[in-house]
């Protein structure tokens, strides 16, 4: 479990986060949601430590990052997992030596543990026969996989990914959405993920935060998103055609 309370940042004098709190649960996958600028990428840096914030404070499981010891930050850093938007695989390297990278970098496993470990996570992302390809040789959905491989490694307590499913066509979105809730389910692990796709927060959505201009505009489950007054998560979620007539089924 993370939780935020009254996050700030500024860049140059102009605050970009404004006094955000939010509770991100284990075992969930908690959606972080806005337009283009509304502060969605800067929370996830803070998150990962890439920010340092200008005031509030982040607990991870009971342990404040701002008052942690330099051991115990690396400690938190070794617990993290990212995907990253473009995926961010290493061209030079197959899929095998891409998972491995991690362990490679940060753990104490011998090469032998290092290769179990690694073939594991990707059968568990469906790529058994990919091992020894390289990225270019991959889908994009392909790459997504891996890249879930590679983050899910070293079995993190926080799984990060930003924008997930960027430049994917709408039927592999829905499998790496619902790949991602599964391993957090599996491993129990807080799962934070920074989306502007509404058909991923319907699909795997248990916990939404919705920023508008730095600001934490709505809080609350995909359940509800349909059914509130909120008129800045209205504008959002209904600035398609498509998302009106899905309101309309869900009012009838």
């Amino acid at each position: 479990m993370i939780v935020l309370t009254d996050i700030s940042k500024s860049f140059d004098g102009r605050e970009v986060l404004k006094g955000i709190s939010m509770t991100f649960e284990q075992g969930k996958t908690n959606l972080i949601i806005g337009q283009s600028g509304s502060g969605k990428t800067v929370l996830l840096k803070c998150l990962l430590g890439l920010n340092q914030i200008d005031g509030g404070t982040m607990v991870f499981d009971g342990k404040a990052f701002g008052i942690m010891e330099d051991s115990e930050r690396r400690t938190l850093r070794r617990e993290m997992g990212m995907v990253f938007q473009g995926s961010a695989l290493f061209d030079s390297m197959n899929v095998l030596e891409n998972v491995m990278f991690p362990m490679r970098m940060l753990s104490t496993k011998n090469e032998s543990e290092m290769r179990a470990a690694a073939e594991e996570v990707i059968e568990r992302v469906n790529l058994i026969d990919a091992h020894n390809k390289l990225p270019a040789e991959l889908s994009g959905g392909m790459q997504k996989r891996v890249a879930i491989a590679r983050a899910v490694v070293m079995k993190p307590k926080y799984l990060f990914c930003d924008e997930p499913n960027s430049g994917l066509d709408p039927k592999t979105a829905i499998v790496i959405d619902n790949l991602i809730r599964e391993i957090t389910q599996e491993n129990n692990i807080t799962t934070v993920i920074n989306s502007h796709d509404m058909n991923s927060v319907m699909e795997i959505g248990d916990t939404i935060l919705f920023l508008k201009d730095g600001v934490k505009a709505w809080e609350g489950k995909k359940e509800h998103i349909f059914k509130t007054d909120n008129q800045a998560i209205n504008d959002f979620v209904y600035s398609s055609r498509l998302m009106k007539k899905v309101r309309e089924v869900y009012q009838e």
